[in-house]
């Protein structure tokens, strides 16, 4: 059985999280059984219409407080992005205006060239916030978050949230004004202005909010 691994340290609110105690295997995936809501059924219906590309996933209940309902393996939000196992229809949904409605103009304005591929530092993971002392389950853990770290340009070029945050004048005023969009789009919104833990990508769920920073 494969474990489940920490990805990302987080100091507060909302997004940081660890996994299963050391040494204990997570728990076996178990299938919800139950029809695909209607809810579900008019959001992969948006999906489509967006031009994404998806696989609908079934309903899980991983153990631990951590499940997700009407979740997509999302291979394209109008561009190819990477690493996503489990994202909820609302956030893929979200998160492809987001490419169409602000990347893509901010690219063309900043950049001077479209964005032909989104890299995802992933989007489900069973996960518990650390930092507030409260131990509730981060976004990740409800297939409800995304990490982006990274953007490859038409001409070749590719953009990390790492090195460009701090970076050339362009990539810099690329990288703050995705994440002005975002903040528009996505109740909460997390960048390397926030915390050391969030030097390299940026992360979008739709929790509670609205926080961004």
């Amino acid at each position: 059985m494969k474990r489940l691994f920490l990805s990302f340290s987080m100091t507060a609110l909302l997004a940081a999280c660890v996994g299963p105690p050391k040494g204990q295997r997570p728990p076996p995936k178990r299938p919800i059984s139950g029809a695909v809501s209607k809810e579900t059924r008019q959001c992969l219906a948006n999906l489509s219409a967006a031009k994404s590309r998806y696989t609908l996933l079934p309903d899980q209940d991983l153990g631990n407080g951590c499940a997700y309902s009407g979740a997509v393996q999302l291979t394209d939000t109008g561009i190819p992005i990477t690493n996503i196992r489990a994202l909820g229809c609302p956030m893929s949904l979200a998160l492809s205006r987001w490419t169409r409605d602000v990347l893509q103009p901010a690219a063309r304005e900043h950049l001077g060239s479209r964005v032909v591929r989104l890299d995802s530092m992933g989007g489900y993971a069973c996960r518990r916030q650390i930092g507030n002392g409260s131990g509730k389950l981060s976004e990740h853990a409800r297939a409800n978050a995304v990490d982006i770290g990274g953007f490859v340009l038409a001409n070749g070029r590719r953009i990390t949230v790492k090195a460009g945050w701090n970076g050339n004048d362009d990539e810099r005023d690329f990288l703050r004004a995705i994440r002005k969009g975002a903040c528009e789009r996505f109740q909460v919104v997390l960048s390397p202005d926030y915390n050391a833990a969030h030097h390299d990508h940026l992360h979008f769920d739709l929790g509670s909010g609205p926080f961004c920073r």
